[in-house]
């Protein structure tokens, strides 16, 4: 069985932990509990990265990359380094930007503000491993402040949004980022909405015009799907190689 290391970035919000659980349970879920060897590491908590693992998938966070933190560095430098290795790496949202990041991308404040909501993502490439299957477009569910102003060199734009011209990269190998939340159903969105109402007010946003647009987004269900079956065959291909 493949190892999956879920590098956590941080919590969800208190009230929407109480409800739903946390940022590793909803990639766990989706990728199927049974699947991999799951190690969860707290890096914002200063938690010892992985020695090993045969795959990694970094999470969202309510932290921003721009402010550089200790712990968000020091995981940079770390994936970075993973990435060399070529094994499969998906980064998801804050996880997207680190890794951009981390391979020498440039990250910061969204010029056109917060996203939130159900929104569609333009598929750019119908031949990518991993996003080409949803091409030309699907709904995901998303929320972000920051995004990926300039991509790393070697990076492969393979989805925009409005407002996000690079919603989701190829890093190159087996490694990717998306911005948007393939973890997140329906319930999970609309909670996130209701809790940062006043903070959408603040900015200009109603939060019952997000709400009513709110809409089913089964796609991030098959993407992380898809994202266990790349594991589970890069794992399968180098098998004899690595006994």
């Amino acid at each position: 069985m493949p190892s999956l290391a879920i590098i956590k970035t941080g919590n969800t919000l208190a009230p929407i932990h109480d409800r739903f659980g946390d940022f590793d349970q909803w990639f766990i879920r989706s990728l199927g509990p049974d699947r991999f060897d799951y190690q969860v590491v707290n890096v914002h908590e200063d938690q010892d990265l992985p020695d090993h693992a045969d795959a990694v998938l970094v999470t969202g966070s309510p932290a921003m990359v721009s402010h550089r933190h200790t712990w968000s560095e020091n995981t940079a430098a770390w994936l970075a380094d993973f990435h060399r290795t070529a094994r499969p790496m998906l980064g998801v949202c804050y996880g997207h930007q680190l890794i951009a990041h981390a391979l020498g991308g440039r990250v910061g404040p969204n010029a056109v503000g917060r996203r939130m909501g159900t929104r569609q993502v333009d598929i750019l490439d119908q031949d990518d491993a991993l996003l080409g299957e949803f091409y030309p477009y699907q709904n995901f569910q998303v929320t972000h402040v920051e995004v990926v102003i300039e991509p790393p060199q070697q990076a492969r734009v393979v989805a925009r949004t409005d407002g996000d011209e690079h919603h989701a990269l190829h890093f190159g190998a087996h490694s990717w980022g998306v911005q948007f939340h393939p973890e997140f159903d329906i319930e999970i969105m609309a909670a996130y909405i209701q809790s940062r109402a006043s903070v959408l007010a603040g900015e200009g946003i109603d939060a019952q015009t997000l709400l009513d647009a709110v809409r089913p987004a089964p796609a991030g269900a098959r993407l992380m799907t898809r994202f266990a079956e790349l594991v589970e065959s890069f794992h399968l291909a180098k098998a004899p190689e690595d006994s």
